[in-house]
């Protein structure tokens, strides 16, 4: 593909994420997967090309455009003029030539009610957060307690870099594809961000205990506490979403852990988990949420959330903590997590629970800690 060939298959990536955002569609990296299945002319190179150019842009651009063309131009105006000249170039497959006056997006860090939200927790060092939150993420895993131990993982690999504030972490090279690794496939290591590692960590789950993780998702914190417990006691993995939490099972079987897998019906959760009520010994909540402390791994989720959405999420996350609480056996430990930054999703949510005891907080962030965003609250019934 000639370069102007790639500008112009940007495009067309954008014109489906900036659709998928607004309507709720799909992933970036899935949309882009799937354009480049159709188009096998499309070499190892130029797949790369094109999607570092797409997340270029996508991370540039706050406010969600109207079209990938704008996207591209405001993006090409404030960051990257040399694309420009690729508009209407004599080669074939290139962009049409630019028109005087036509439409282009306004490079941003996030919506400005967004931005707004960031101010309020982080004050004048908002700007230097919100452009850490939009950098590339690392590649960490965690090495599993129940099949290895991190020493002799870090012993085989001098390239990979301990974690130290976790327990089993390690930093990969960029780029490694760990599916390919001997030590993924016979379940030494799991992909998981430092600060995911930090957060299930923070519930100190033990051998012998029961543990629910209530939104479990597809387990990766839910094998996190499986190592914890050393394949001792109950640990139950709960969710709505009967599609994440099958990928579940699998993962256990490599990993080598016990758990038990609950698919939850929305708006009937209690009555499914009765049998439990006052019986844990820790409960974790990772809330579903914002995602604004992830927004280095999917940035074009800065245009997908509307205020509207965020209010149905804070809902959910206060049903979710009653639902945790309730739970717990008296003096069992409560964490609740959301992978946001936003102070709604955070502190606002921990000012009416009677039945717990006083909270105590942590605040990860890529500037700060190197890691995914992360807002823990740690707690237990009174």
């Amino acid at each position: 593909m000639t370069p102007a060939a790639r500008l112009q298959a940007a495009i067309e990536i954008l014109d489906q994420i900036i659709t998928a955002a607004r309507d709720g569609g799909a992933a970036a990296d899935t949309i882009i997967q799937r354009y480049f299945s159709t188009r096998r002319y499309a070499g190892s190179k130029d797949r790369r090309a094109v999607r570092d150019l797409v997340f270029a842009v996508v991370r540039s651009l706050g406010e969600r455009p109207v079209t990938g063309r704008a996207a591209v131009i405001g993006h090409a105006r404030a960051h990257d003029p040399a694309l420009l000249a690729l508009f209407g170039g004599a080669a074939g497959h290139a962009p049409p030539p630019l028109v005087h006056g036509e439409p282009a997006a306004s490079p941003g860090l996030a919506p400005a009610w967004l931005e707004q939200m960031l101010i309020e927790r982080f004050g004048d060092d908002a700007q230097r957060q919100a452009r850490a939150l939009l950098e590339r993420a690392p590649l960490d895993v965690r090495v599993n307690g129940l099949r290895a131990n991190r020493a002799a993982v870090l012993a085989d690999h001098p390239d990979w870099q301990l974690l130290p504030a976790t327990r089993h972490g390690v930093r990969l090279p960029a780029g490694t594809n760990v599916d390919a690794l001997a030590e993924f496939q016979d379940g030494l290591i799991e992909v998981q961000d430092e600060g995911s590692q930090i957060a299930a960590a923070a519930l100190m789950a033990r051998p012998g205990e029961t543990v629910v993780d209530l939104c479990a998702g597809a387990g990766g914190k839910t094998l996190a506490l499986a190592a914890d417990m050393a394949g001792q006691g109950r640990l139950m993995a709960c969710d709505t979403d009967r599609a994440r939490l099958s990928q579940l099972p699998p993962r256990a079987t490599r990993a080598g852990a016990a758990v038990e897998a609950r698919l939850l019906n929305p708006g009937a959760e209690a009555a499914a988990l009765a049998d439990l009520m006052g019986q844990c010994d820790a409960v974790l909540i990772d809330a579903p949420c914002s995602g604004s402390g992830t927004w280095r791994r999917n940035p074009e989720s800065r245009w997908r959330l509307t205020r509207e959405r965020l209010a149905r999420l804070v809902a959910t996350q206060a049903m979710l903590i009653r639902l945790g609480t309730a739970l717990l056996k008296p003096g069992g430990r409560l964490v609740y997590i959301v992978c946001s930054l936003l102070p709604a999703e955070g502190e606002t949510q921990l000012a009416d629970t009677p039945q717990l005891g006083p909270w105590s907080t942590r605040v990860l962030t890529p500037a700060d800690h190197g890691c995914d965003g992360f807002f823990i609250a740690q707690s237990s019934r009174l």
